[in-house]
């Protein structure tokens, strides 16, 4: 990958993340490729990807397709379904990639990396994200704030001058990117801030900047985000350098109008990551001996919610 030149570049998953990411890439110049679902890979055909940003707001040209081959000439894959998700994407792109694609996990919680390399031999970098988007119908992403990307590698392993240059490229797209020095300390801040907003985010039907002035409601964000990086330090990864309260109140005030996707799967009636989110935290603490009872009552929750939204959901031939 030669800085000043743009790779073929693949985003699985036509998502709000994946068409952010693959769209501010697009719109510098990249070659890219959106695979998705029918209904939404028609509306990319149709007019292209429309992004409303506070920034801009214009139609973007991508190619789209519903079929996995399309990554097959492409340099750079951008993973960008959820986690629930990972393992059958994985599986539909194997035969496909080129041996030397390079492909950067977009997604929530730390352990998408390690997930993905059972599936594929090629480069796999774990990103962390930060961007508010949502989807406003097929083909339409809003982008509310935010839009920045940590990448890095493994302990054990050389980060190599490829990873200046992909930061580099996604700075070219008006992505800040930056490389980090300890990838999984990162990791396990994002998850923090997963697990502080998307389960009151869901339950409260809340934005993020209501729930972090609501005093009641930040209460229990603050529990969760201790309970979250005292699992991380049981688990050997050096949080020290963050103070995540903080962060989190530096987050809603970044972005308060942000809506988290466990509180948009919701409302759409499908599934949500709270699995390996909140209930990664409490799996990872009852392995350690870290007691998470706040985050396992925010896990609990949310899956009473999703699963009576699948069972309100109605079947075929079902009525209105």
């Amino acid at each position: 990958m030669e800085r000043g030149e743009w790779p073929a570049i693949a985003v699985m998953g036509a998502g709000a993340v994946g068409c952010y990411f693959g769209g501010m890439l697009a719109r510098a110049g990249a070659p890219v490729t959106l695979i998705g679902r029918p209904q939404q890979v028609d509306a990319l055909a149709r007019a292209g990807l429309w992004i409303e940003s506070p920034a801009f707001r214009e139609f973007v040209p991508v190619a789209a397709s519903a079929d996995p081959a399309a990554a097959r000439e492409a340099e750079l894959v951008l993973l960008a379904v959820k986690t629930l998700d990972t393992p059958g994407a994985a599986r539909a792109l194997a035969p496909h990639l080129a041996p030397g694609a390079m492909v950067v996990s977009l997604q929530n919680g730390v352990d998408n990396a390690r997930q993905i390399r059972g599936y594929l031999a090629q480069r796999i970098i774990p990103a962390v994200v930060y961007v508010s988007a949502e989807m406003m119908g097929p083909g339409r992403v809003k982008h509310n704030g935010r839009g920045d990307l940590i990448i890095g590698t493994p302990r054990g392993e050389s980060p190599g001058p490829e990873l200046d240059d992909l930061a580099a490229l996604f700075s070219r797209a008006a992505v800040p990117c930056r490389v980090s020095a300890n990838i999984e300390a990162d990791l396990w801040a994002k998850l923090t801030m997963n697990c502080a907003f998307n389960a009151i985010s869901a339950l409260g039907r809340a934005r993020y900047g209501r729930i972090a002035t609501h005093q009641a409601a930040r209460a229990v964000m603050e529990q969760a985000v201790l309970e979250t990086m005292a699992v991380a330090r049981a688990d050997g990864v050096d949080m020290a350098m963050h103070d995540l309260v903080a962060a989190a109140d530096r987050l809603a005030e970044a972005v308060p109008a942000a809506l988290s996707s466990t509180a948009q799967d919701i409302h759409l009636g499908k599934r949500t990551e709270i699995d390996d989110l909140n209930g990664y935290v409490v799996r990872r603490g009852a392995a350690l001996g870290v007691p998470t009872p706040v985050n396992q009552t925010l896990h609990a929750l949310v899956k009473l919610l999703e699963e009576a939204g699948a069972e309100a959901a109605p079947g075929p031939g079902g009525g209105g």
